[in-house]
This record gives structure tokens, sequence and C-alpha cells, in this order.
């Protein structure tokens, strides 16, 4: 249900579940954990995207109840994305909901069909978000913003979310990959060093 395609020093990450709306369940999650954590020093970008007309829903409902909604693992896969040393992109094939955000707040840019809507559900389903995650996306587009998702419970649309900084481009979808890529060029034709040089510079 994970899948990565490798073109050179690209890697593409696929979540593949599009019948569950590429639901994260616990072994989707280690899984992801694992192959982020394989492409330390064998990648000079990565870009993260899904199978289907959704991104991710989010946790798994089915396997909410059994502590996957609180899971750890979901604040080590966001580290894991933060602490690879290349160009991370997340290419939303559509909506982002849940803790699926940690993925896309912890790449380095984030691109988005223009039919992607952004929720996180923690207030109506009673669950805390992930620790990272309001910190980074108050760190993207402010803390009243960050509050409107996570307290209001407000669906954000793709244009909305471009204007307050949660997604860097809005692109049609047989445009996405092509485009991601295309802002990979840069640094696959770079040496490792001079592009984790650059991105520990504009993580200051």
């Amino acid at each position: 249900m994970i899948d990565v395609t490798r073109d050179g020093d690209l890697f593409t990450v696929i979540l593949n579940r599009p019948e569950k709306a590429n639901a994260l369940t616990a072994d989707m999650l280690k899984t992801l954990i694992h192959t982020v954590t394989e492409l330390r020093g064998s990648a000079k970008a990565v870009v993260f995207t899904g199978a289907g007309s959704v991104f991710s829903a989010g946790a798994d409902l089915d396997e909410a109840p059994n502590g996957l909604a609180v899971s750890q693992d979901w604040d080590r896969l966001s580290s894991a994305i933060a602490a690879l040393p290349c160009l991370t992109i997340c290419a939303l094939n559509g909506t982002l909901a849940g803790g699926a955000f940690g993925m896309a707040l912890a790449c380095d840019l984030r691109l988005s069909v223009p039919t992607a809507k952004f929720f996180y559900p923690v207030m109506r389903l009673g669950f805390l978000p992930q620790p990272a995650d309001p910190v980074g996306m108050a760190q993207l587009i402010g803390p009243s913003r960050t509050k409107m998702i996570l307290m209001a419970g407000e669906k954000v649309q793709a244009d909305e979310a471009l204007a307050w900084g949660l997604v860097d481009r809005i692109i049609a979808p047989d445009q996405l990959l092509s485009t991601a890529r295309s802002l990979c060029a840069s640094a696959l034709a770079a040496e490792a060093s001079h592009i984790q040089g650059i991105k520990e510079l504009t993580s200051q």
C-alpha cells in the first residue's frame, strides 16, 4: 500500500490505498517511517503523493479506537520527513485530512490540485492533534488560521489554502507530478552537500 518509484536520485513515495481514500493504518505508518529513513543518503529529492483522487483521509478510523489516532508514529513520520537532507515536495492529488497533515507540513514544498480540501477533524472526533502538527501549521499560516482548522473544524478550499500559505501552488491534476518533478531539477543537478546546506540555512 506504500509504493516507491525511483528515477535516478529522485524518489516518489505513493500512498496506494485509493479504495479507502488512502487512510493510513498502523502498518502503513511503520512502512512509511522505514521507507523515509532508508532514503537518507540516497535521495536528492523526494515527492510524496497519493493514488486516486484523495491524498489521504488521515488515520484509518477502523483502527483509531485501538490507539492509532494517538500513536507516536505520526510524529515519528513527520520528523523523519523533516530530517531528510534533500528537497521534499508533497504533491497533493486531492484532499488532505487529519494525521496525514504531518506529512505535508514536514515537506519543503506543497503543491495541490484545485479540488483539494484541507481539514483536521480532531475537535469533532475527540482526539488531540499530533503534537508537531499545530506547531508546523502555525509556522505556515499563523495561530488564528490554525485554530480555524483545528478548533472551528473548517474545511479549507485549495484557493484559500494557497492564499493562507498552506500550499505553494495550485496545479492541474494532469500536470501535478510533472510540475513536482520539474521543481526537483536544480536539486537533482546539485551536489548532495549543497542541497543539505541550503536546506539547513532556510530552516534556521
